[in-house]
């Protein structure tokens, strides 16, 4: 381990391995950085600086598993500013400093990459003069190839101060953002620092438009060879959860599916509603012989939700597939799972769900903004100390809403391309099939789904829900026939009044 030494990430100090000074040629902090790197590629590069009151966690080991993680923890100073919330929603954005949590946020505080993992971006940035700009841009760029980055905790024994301050300024930030996502982002920017900030940053926003766009390189990261020691897939359980509404041929399946798995669950807890309370089971083949304890309850209420939460209280597997009642699967679907997650040391993978002829869009694992309620493999012990919210039930958010649950509680989810579902897409039955909802038949029409506005109000910054605000404006103005942006802004701030109103009363029912 090396240790790079600087004072507010401007200066070099100096560079440590195993309490003794290394030798540099190069006296900045950035060319000090690649010139460790390149000489030192096996050995994790830890950066600190020297201003900041921080005490080193006493095991780098529980944050650096394997080659493939960046992390860093912001004891007091953050580069990107808040003001990114503006153009980027995804839950990156905002971490949670008190847990593990997936983000690539880079701190110049204390943070490390390990040497080998670094040299595939310094072709890419060598000529970054900035540190702090320099690591950010390694895990932005990074965490959309397989580089799994994280604000860590344990890489300190005190924590985050009460005051963050921020290091890059507003033509930095307009940089950033013209290098890291598509140019259109810049002009939402620049209306938002305008619009509620009592900015004008033109010259920012000009040099922003001439800087050379990083957001398309494809980096080849090794995270398919990654190794680390884990849990012999054998000593893993896992237990499925199948919630089903009228879809009995698909259940049937989906069980003769699991009964050929080569890692076989413990049990398959099904949940099988139907409002009608007069009604029976459909589904009598469940007293077939089949090689795993099945569970079921027969309900009269219908829900996603409500369901999952009733099928959680019977997990007792180390694991917990969450399954759609109409997918199909391979005989060595579970297997794989459980060895991929306990492989990249993650708690939770979404799994790869094409409907039959599609094709997929993406093609490395990564960490993923999403969740799927019926595509997942979840730790327990994280899965269990959450439950689906009921507000979500028969509308969108679901899924968005236990993945940042997860999240919070130190759970990453990571996206794999390589284990992949057909999802069936089956016309009967359904949880999409839902009644009218009451907002559906209120005229002005909320916008966005109020839903959708409870998720925002739960988990978005007051800038990320501003950012929300003006990106979801503009594009709904160039899909409706309203094109005088007077009545149109008039009209919206009505629909948007009214989701919140809805929100409202969905969060206090």
């Amino acid at each position: 381990m090396i240790f790079l030494l600087h004072s507010h990430a401007e200066k070099l100090h100096n560079a440590t391995k195993d309490g003794k000074d290394l030798s540099l040629e190069n006296k900045t902090l950035t060319n000090a950085f690649w010139e460790l790197v390149q000489k030192h590629p096996e050995e994790l590069i830890i950066w600190r600086d020297k201003t900041v009151d921080l005490q080193l966690g006493d095991d780098f080991t529980t944050t650096f598993t394997h080659e493939l993680i960046m992390a860093s923890y912001a004891v007091e100073n953050q580069f990107i500013p808040d003001q990114i919330g503006y153009i980027d929603q995804l839950p990156f954005v905002n971490p949670n400093y008190k847990v593990v949590y997936p983000t690539w946020r880079m701190s110049t505080d204390i943070g490390g990459i390990y040497g080998k993992t670094a040299l595939k971006f310094r072709e890419l940035f060598k000529l970054i003069k900035n540190f702090g700009y320099l690591v950010n841009s390694i895990a932005k760029t990074g965490q959309q190839n397989g580089l799994l980055c994280y604000s860590s905790p344990h890489l300190v024994m005190n924590r985050q101060s009460s005051k963050i301050e921020f290091n890059a300024g507003e033509q930095m930030l307009f940089s950033f953002v013209s290098q890291h996502y598509k140019k259109e982002w810049l002009g939402v920017l620049f209306f938002c620092l305008w619009r509620y900030e009592n900015m004008f940053p033109l010259l920012s926003l000009m040099k922003g438009l001439n800087k050379k766009s990083w957001l398309k390189k494809n980096l080849l990261l090794p995270i398919g060879d990654i190794q680390q020691k884990y849990k012999p897939v054998e000593h893993c359980t896992i237990d499925v959860i199948i919630p089903t509404f009228f879809r009995a041929e698909h259940v049937k399946n989906l069980l003769s599916d699991l009964s050929k798995q080569s890692k076989l669950p413990n049990s398959v807890i099904i949940v099988e509603q139907d409002p009608n309370p007069e009604s029976k089971s459909q589904l009598d083949f469940l007293t077939e012989e089949w090689p795993f304890e099945i569970i079921h309850h027969f309900i009269h209420k219908a829900g996603a939700c409500y369901a999952r939460n009733l099928a959680m209280k019977s997990v007792t597997a180390d694991y917990i597939f969450f399954a759609d009642d109409d997918i199909r699967i391979k005989s060595d679907l579970l297997e794989k799972a459980l060895l991929e997650i306990n492989r990249l040391g993650v708690g939770c993978i979404n799994l790869n769900s094409l409907q039959p002829g599609e094709q997929s869009i993406f093609h490395t694992i990564k960490q993923w903004g999403a969740f799927g309620s019926g595509t997942s493999v979840v730790n327990s012990d994280y899965a269990l100390s959450c439950r689906f919210s009921e507000i979500f039930e028969h509308g969108y958010g679901e899924d968005a809403d236990f993945g940042m649950k997860l999240r919070e509680a130190g759970c990453d989810i990571i996206y794999h391309p390589g284990i992949v579902i057909k999802h069936l897409k089956a016309p009967v039955g359904g949880f999409r099939k839902k009644p009218v909802l009451a907002w559906e038949k209120d005229y002005p029409k909320p916008k966005p789904s109020p839903t959708v506005m409870v998720l925002a109000k739960r988990y978005y910054t007051t800038r990320q829900m501003k950012g929300f605000k003006v990106s979801l404006y503009l594009k709904y103005f160039k899909n409706q026939k309203n094109k005088n942006p007077f009545t149109y802004l008039s009209d919206m701030e009505t629909n948007w009044k009214k989701s919140e109103e809805w929100a409202e009363r969905l969060t206090n029912k």
